[in-house]
């Protein structure tokens, strides 16, 4: 499971959804696209305290995943990854549900919460598909 987790993340880094290290990872949160903060288990104490003022006042959610840092860079293919940031939120939640599996206890209320923001993502795309065919069809709105 473990190693299914980090060939996710670089899958991830392939699609182009993780930002990368300290400056490209902040430059994510900052800007609103970030769904995830991962942080190696192994970050430095500076590291930590950068990632805690990145996601202050955002809505980001921020974790420290069961790995190293030379576990991370080895699979996202950067050298002394100890930080980066998913932006889709697809990607974010089947990590999520690696995590879980990986260690149940530990990312459940993360899970929850990633999960509740993809159905409502499922959803808003739904309503935008289904509005562009009523524009395309000529349906309209009735009020009774």
């Amino acid at each position: 499971m473990r190693e299914k987790t980090l060939n996710l993340l670089g899958l991830m880094r392939r699609a182009n959804a993780l930002q990368v290290g300290e400056t490209n990872a902040g430059a994510a949160v900052r800007g609103g696209k970030a769904k995830l903060l991962l942080l190696a288990s192994d970050a430095s104490d500076n590291a930590r305290g950068r990632a805690e003022g990145f996601l202050f006042g955002r809505n980001a959610i921020g974790l420290i995943l069961p790995f190293t840092k030379t576990e991370i860079s080895a699979h996202v293919g950067v050298s002394g990854c100890s930080m980066a940031a998913v932006t889709d939120i697809g990607f974010a939640n089947a990590l999520m549900k690696l995590l879980v599996a990986l260690s149940p206890g530990e990312y459940e209320e993360a899970a929850a919460q990633v999960e509740q923001r993809f159905s409502r993502a499922e959803r808003r795309k739904k309503e935008a598909k289904a509005h562009e065919k009523n524009k395309r069809t000529g349906k309209r709105r009735t009020n009774i």
